[in-house]
């Protein structure tokens, strides 16, 4: 499903999917590991752009930014295995209450698209510049992700929650 222009009901749609999101209880070690994911990720990152790999560069740069905000997720006790419903997440949670800026989600739809461009559609037409450039904004992101993950209350977390409780359908 194509994102919806209104993330509430996208997200409400999400709720309905087998593998949709679903209410769990926060979880700080399920959080560490996606932190190491996404810094794994920025490793292999720095690997395949030193080498021009432009399939390795969009795939790595996009799983960074997903990892470290799932981290996020994790945090507030919510899962999603569709991946246009975890985005939608961080626009109707985080950016609607100013907790992430907008730009941050901007870069991880992007950075989604870029992937599945040079994942499922083989072109000649990608501009490897272009694609390391918006690599290069990955490890700022997954910095942002850690500090809104450290700076996180648990008052923030019950308001996330309550907030997304209220979309379900």
């Amino acid at each position: 499903m194509k994102e919806d222009k209104n993330p509430k009901s996208h997200v409400s749609w999400c709720f309905k999917q087998k593998r949709g999101i679903k209410l769990e209880e926060p979880n700080d070690n399920l959080c560490n590991v996606y932190i190491k994911k996404a810094k794994s990720s920025l490793n292999m990152l720095e690997s395949a752009t030193e080498k021009d790999e432009i399939d390795w560069i969009s795939t790595t740069a996009y799983y960074a930014r997903y990892f470290a905000f799932y981290a996020l997720l994790q945090k507030c006790g919510i899962k999603s295995e569709i991946h246009d419903c975890t985005i939608s997440l961080m626009s109707f949670l985080f950016v609607e209450d100013n907790l992430v800026e907008e730009h941050f989600y901007n870069e991880l739809q992007l950075a989604k698209e870029l992937r599945v461009d040079t994942q499922y559609y083989v072109t000649e037409d990608i501009d490897l510049e272009k694609l390391k450039k918006d690599s290069e904004t990955a490890r700022n992101f997954v910095l942002k992700m850690e500090e809104v993950i450290e700076n996180l209350i648990e008052e923030q977390i019950k308001i996330i929650r309550k907030k997304l409780n209220n979309a379900r359908p």
